[in-house]
C-alpha cells in the first residue's frame, strides 16, 4: 500500500473521533511496499486493473473499507496496553542488493544488464544491517518487535496475487517462534536503490527473488538473524519523547532548457507513435513478457511509452514548479531509551539513510520510509549520483524532491533527533 497526506490526516482524524485521548498529531503509518496490494491513492494501479474489468476494488473504496479497520485496531491497542520494557539488538541479513547498474556512457539502468561490456558497476553499495527493538512483558516474554531492513517486501511485485510478501511470511514465522500473539512491526530503512534481487550474480547462487520461492527464503533468513540476536538489557522505564513537525522540503526543478529538450523529444515521440497506440504496445510487451519462464522486471523503463511520459513529466514540472515549489508532509521523530525512530514520505535513497545514521546520536537509528505521506506523491528522492546518471529512479517523473532536498532532510532528521538526547 502507498498513501499521501489525504489518507494519513484521515485516519488520525478517525481514530480522534473514536477516542480523543489519543494524539492524534503523534500517529504515523508506513507502508512496507508491496507491489502486490491496494493502492490508496486516486493513482493507484487498482484503478486501472479496475478499467479492464478485474474484480478488485477501486482505490476509493479500498479507503472507504480500510481506515475504519485501522483506527479501530490503533484504538484497541491503546485501550488494551500493558506494562512492559523494551530492548534493543542488530544483526545482519543478506536481503537488500543495489538495483542500478551504470554503463560507460554515463546512464543508469534499474535491473540494467550487468553482462554487458560496457558495464562498470552498481551505482552504490547496500546495507546488510538489521536493526531490531524488542518489547517484553513484565516477565521477559517477547511481545514483539520492530523489525527494520533496508529492503522494501517486494519479491512478489511482478504477479497478480494479493500479498504482504516477504515482511508477512516473517511476521509469520516470528509467530510460530514466539507465540500467536507476537506482533512485529515491518520499517524500511531508505532504500529507494535497493531490492531483493542480487544482479552482480545473475540469479545463479539462490531464488531470482522475482517468485514465491525466493518469499520463503528470504523470511527464514530474517527470522534466523532475529533468533540470533541478543538483545541489550531490558529497559522497563525507557526514556519516551515524541515530536511531530511539518517539513517543508523544495520541489526538483526542471531548468529552461530542460523543458525546451523534453518538449522538441515529445514532438518527435509522438509523431513516431502517439501515446494512446504506444500504452497499448507498452502493455501487450509487457503481458507477453509476463508469460516467459523466467526473472523479471517484465515492463520496459525504456519504452516508448515511458519515454513519453518522461518528457511530459519534465514539462509538467516546469510549468508548475514557480507556482507549487515545495513539497510537505509531517514528521514524526521518537526517542524510546536510547534508540530514535525518524519517518519520511520517500523512496529514500540509501546515500541518505547512511547520512542520518552516521550523524545520529541515537545508539540505533530506526529510519522508517515511505511514512507519513507527503501532500504530493513524494516517490523517489535520488542521491546526487542517481541524478547524474538518470534513468528510472533517478528522474524528474519519479519524485517530487531532488538531492538538494535530501541533503536538507538529512540535516532536518539530524537535527530533531539529536535535539531529542540533548534534552533533559
Amino acid at each position: 500500500m502507498n498513501f499521501q497526506q489525504d489518507f494519513h490526516r484521515a485516519v488520525r482524524a478517525a481514530v480522534a473521533k473514536l477516542e480523543p485521548e489519543i494524539k492524534a498529531e503523534n500517529i504515523f503509518l508506513n507502508a512496507i511496499h508491496t507491489h502486490s496490494g491496494p493502492a490508496a491513492n486516486k493513482i493507484g494501479l487498482s484503478n486501472v486493473f479496475r478499467e479492464t474489468n478485474l474484480n478488485i476494488q477501486s482505490s476509493e473504496e479500498y479507503v472507504e473499507f480500510v481506515i475504519p479497520v485501522i483506527a479501530q485496531n490503533l484504538v484497541n491497542a491503546w485501550r488494551n496496553r500493558k506494562p512492559g520494557g523494551i530492548a534493543r539488538a542488530f544483526g545482519d541479513a543478506r536481503v537488500g542488493h543495489c538495483r542500478r547498474a551504470v554503463y560507460t556512457n554515463g546512464k543508469a539502468e534499474m535491473y540494467g544488464d550487468t553482462t554487458r561490456r560496457d558495464f562498470v558497476g552498481m551505482e552504490a553499495g547496500e546495507d546488510s544491517g538489521v536493526d531490531m527493538l524488542f518489547t517484553f512483558d513484565e516477565n521477559g516474554k517477547r511481545t514483539g518487535m520492530f523489525l527494520n531492513v533496508a529492503c522494501p517486501s517486494q519479491i512478489m511485485e511482478s504477479t497478480y496475487v494479493v500479498s504482504s510478501d516477504f515482511a508477512g511470511a516473517t511476521r509469520e514465522l516470528l509467530k510460530q517462534e514466539y507465540g500467536e500473539d507476537f506482533r512485529m512491526i515491518y520499517q524500511i530503512s531508505p532504500a529507494g536503490c535497493q531490492s531483493p534481487r542480487d544482479l552482480v550474480r545473475h540469479y545463479v547462487t539462490e531464488p531470482d527473488f522475482w517468485h514465491e520461492d525466493g518469499v520463503t527464503v528470504m523470511a527464514q533468513r530474517l527470522l534466523s538473524t532475529v533468533s540470533a540476536a541478543e538483545p541489550e538489557k531490558i529497559d522497563y522505564s525507557p526514556v519516551f519523547k515524541h515530536i511531530s513537525k511539518p517539513v517543508s522540503l523544495p520541489r526538483r526543478r526542471a531548468s529552461y532548457q530542460d523543458y525546451v529538450a523534453a518538449k522538441a523529444e515529445l514532438v518527435r515521440l509522438t509523431a513516431i507513435m502517439p501515446e494512446k497506440e504506444a500504452f497499448e504496445a507498452f502493455c501487450a510487451e509487457t503481458h507477453a513478457n509476463e508469460k516467459i519462464d523466467g526473472h523479471g522486471p517484465y515492463d520496459s523503463k525504456l519504452h516508448h511509452f515511458v519515454l513519453i511520459k518522461n518528457a511530459q513529466a519534465v514539462i509538467e514540472r516546469y510549468e508548475s514548479q514557480d507556482q507549487d515549489p515545495v513539497l510537505g508532509f509531517d514528521m514524526n521523530v521518537i526517542r524510546m531509551g536510547d534508540i530514535a525512530v525518524a519517518s519520511n514520505p520517500f523512496e529514500l535513497y540509501l546515500y541518505f539513510g547512511q547520512i542520518i545514521k552516521a550523524r545520529s546520536r541515537a545508539a540505533q537509528t530506526f529510519l522508517v520510509q515511505l511514512a507519513a505521506g507527503a501532500d504530493h506523491p513524494a516517490g523517489y528522492l535520488p542521491s546526487p549520483d542517481a541524478e547524474k546518471f538518470g534513468g528510472y529512479g533517478g528522474l524528474i517523473i519519479n519524485g517530487q524532491v531532488g538531492s538538494d532536498g535530501g541533503y536538507l532532510l538529512a540535516d532536518i532528521t539530524v537535527d530533531a533527533i539529536n535535539q531529542l538526547f540533548e534534552e533533559a
